[in-house]
């Protein structure tokens, strides 16, 4: 995977974080205090700031946020519509044996009943089964002993993984995106590198990643783990909460403070607890199928050299850059669920009989199958998209938070609106998927950032540079002439304001009197074409609205977070259907190609707050029609489960 890491040479055992002398306040941390908050909330949201920004200088200039295709969509002056474009991966053939036999230990021990142990979690059997066919190296390099997949091949396969089993697939994403593999793999030095990796790639030290606390969730400032250098290795005392995949004998990278600042150890788990090390277990509905544990560290003793240490940043730095990779498999995990789901509502649909008529026949039912195709080709767009700007070099902050959001959220919708609905009491039996893994299937839209909260970080990234530019010059003039109440009519206000206030007029001006052209978009199917003209033209329009509350809130934007998230979801909506249009018109398959089309008609529904037309309702009930005679692809391999409660047919 290409990352396009920016090394200027610096020395990577050199100290990371500024010291005090040398703090720099973030844009977050002066909007916040020009603003009226305290200096504790500035500095704290500072430092998460600061990281987001150390963060960015790892990746070269041209892959950075601003210039990003999501962050482009909204500020240039036209919509970089090839930028939106994902190239299909090329996975090569040894690459593709590793998956096909991946495929076929789980599908092999889900049909024999024998994925879980008596604990109702995945069988370590499994797990040493798939290591020896190379399933948890697919993201470590070959020198490691691993595949050195490309991410674009590794999200597209866990969707497929994802239909049969997905907790299988999230244990990938956990061990190879947000574990220990990736923070390795681009922090690592060459010794932390030939020390960890190959014991990662084959499975021996299966891997988690130790961030959350008991009272550090989205702020991380408040980590209260500590680390203290005794000797040759640091003195671990602290206590971790709901880390995924933690049983003994496990690594991990642990984030805890060293010398006051956010560091990540890699940590070797002892094989069993003791004095030092003990698993804090609670009853947890959501991920039932794997270890989901607190760790307690009493003085817990780490060697020195474990110690990670970016070029750039500390401990947050190294945290957030696999979450993007995190983001991503969630959606494809997402896309592989709701595919399990369609084929379990498909059998279900033909053999429930109401009032003489198999459902399958009913409207309703067709309905939901027809929105259930959408959503899933949503997600398969934004993965490709997403994982295809990743292996090019981009950071992808802003289009990975599009894609678990929209990933997350759709699952919700279609597992308590598509999927619960149609099987009806049934849902709720043991033993039927809905019932067993509901938990499961709303746990996404927390992990890996609560979408609203990851809602209003997208906002931040678009109007960062904009408010950067153009806001805080103003916000520092009237601090510094002591206005607390501009009046442009005052003169002397005038005269304080003019020289920070004349490019943000210059820049106003111009954008209400550019002219919209239309986006230089490829050949398209004319529906799906003009899906994406209107997303490149409301795109281009939102500047101005987002623009327009900067203005009408300034230093209280912050504090207005129901007209961030609503900003925000207009955003991701449209980036999200023009994704989708474009994704599709590449597709050979017509079911695709109509299920995309569907979708952006329901993303334009909302967006323009109009109810669907009867148009649409014949259009997506023939899709469903479709869905249900088996037409949709990616559900060959599915395992469909058994119908509970079966019923005699009526007689004829």
């Amino acid at each position: 995977m290409a990352t396009d890491l920016q090394d200027p040479g610096t020395d990577h055992h050199a100290p990371a974080a500024q010291s005090a002398a040398e703090h720099v306040e973030s844009f977050a941390e002066t909007a916040l205090k020009l603003g009226g908050k305290s200096d504790d909330e500035a500095r704290r949201t500072g430092a998460i700031d600061t990281a987001d920004d150390q963060v960015e200088q790892l990746f070269a200039a041209q892959y950075q946020t601003v210039n990003s295709p999501a962050h482009r969509a909204v500020w240039d002056r036209s919509v970089p519509t090839d930028e939106f474009l994902s190239t299909p991966p090329k996975t090569p053939a040894e690459v593709q044996k590793v998956m096909d036999d991946s495929i076929a230990v789980v599908s092999r021990h889900k049909q024999a009943g024998t994925l879980l142990n008596d604990e109702g979690k995945t069988r370590e059997e499994v797990l040493q089964e798939l290591a020896g066919v190379g399933y948890w190296g697919l993201l470590v390099g070959k020198e490691f002993g691993g595949s050195d997949c490309s991410f674009s091949s590794f999200a597209a396969f866990l969707a497929r993984m994802a239909t049969l089993d997905g907790t299988i697939a999230g244990l990938a994403s956990i061990h190879g995106c947000i574990g220990a593999v990736d923070p390795v793999k681009t922090f690592g030095n060459a010794d932390q590198k030939q020390r960890f990796l190959p014991g990662l790639a084959d499975g021996s030290r299966l891997s988690a990643f130790a961030l959350t606390e008991p009272c550090a969730g989205s702020d991380l400032t408040a980590l209260r783990t500590t680390a203290v250098l005794d000797g040759d290795s640091y003195v671990v005392n602290g206590e971790k909460l709901f880390i995924s995949n933690v049983v003994p004998g496990r690594t991990i990278g642990l984030v805890c403070l060293v010398d006051d600042k956010p560091a990540v150890l890699v940590v070797d788990l002892p094989a069993e607890e003791n004095e030092q090390f003990q698993l804090k277990k609670y009853g947890i509905h959501a991920l039932a199928r794997l270890y989901n544990r607190g760790i307690v560290f009493n003085n817990f003793r780490v060697p020195q050299e474990n110690l990670l240490k970016p070029v750039k940043g500390d401990g947050l730095t190294i945290a957030y850059h696999g979450l993007n990779l995190g983001r991503v498999s969630l959606c494809a995990n997402a896309a592989g669920t709701m595919r399990q789901m369609m084929a379990d509502m498909i059998p279900w649909a033909h053999f429930r009989v109401t009032y003489s008529e198999p459902i399958a026949h009913r409207e309703l039912v067709q309905r939901r199958l027809g929105e259930m195709a959408g959503l899933i080709v949503g997600c398969d767009a934004l993965v490709a998209w997403c994982s295809d700007l990743l292996d090019r070099g981009y950071r992808g902050e802003m289009e990975c938070i599009i894609a678990k959001i929209f990933g997350s959220e759709s699952m919700k919708h279609a597992a308590i609106e598509l999927y619960m609905k149609t099987h009806g009491g049934r849902s709720f039996l043991h033993g039927h998927a809905f019932g067993d893994n509901v938990h499961d299937f709303l746990a996404p839209c927390i992990y890996e950032g609560e979408g609203e909260m990851l809602g209003m970080a997208f906002f931040k990234s678009l109007v960062k540079r904009h408010g950067k530019t153009y806001f805080e010059p103003v916000g520092k003039a009237l601090a510094a002439a002591g206005i607390q109440r501009p009046n442009p009519l005052n003169p002397a206000h005038a005269l304080k304001l003019a020289p920070v206030a004349m490019p943000y007029l210059k820049w106003l001006i111009g954008r209400k009197l550019m002219r919209g052209s239309k986006p230089n978009l490829p050949g398209m199917p004319s529906e799906l074409r003009g899906h994406a003209e209107y997303a490149c033209e409301k795109l281009t329009a939102t500047a101005l609205e987002i623009d327009g509350a900067m203005q009408k809130f300034q230093l209280k934007l912050a504090d207005r977070q129901c007209r961030m998230a609503e900003l925000s979801g207009r955003c991701q909506d449209l980036i999200t259907m023009l994704a989708t249009s474009m994704y599709a018109a590449r597709q050979e398959n017509e079911v695709v190609r109509v299920s995309a089309d569907l979708l952006c008609q329901k993303l334009r529904q909302k967006l323009d707050g109009r109810r669907p037309s009867n148009q649409y309702f014949k259009q997506v009930t023939g899709l469903g029609a479709q869905v249900s005679a088996g037409a949709f692809p990616g559900l060959e391999e599915i395992c469909g489960q058994e119908i509970l409660q079966k019923y005699a047919p009526p007689a004829q």
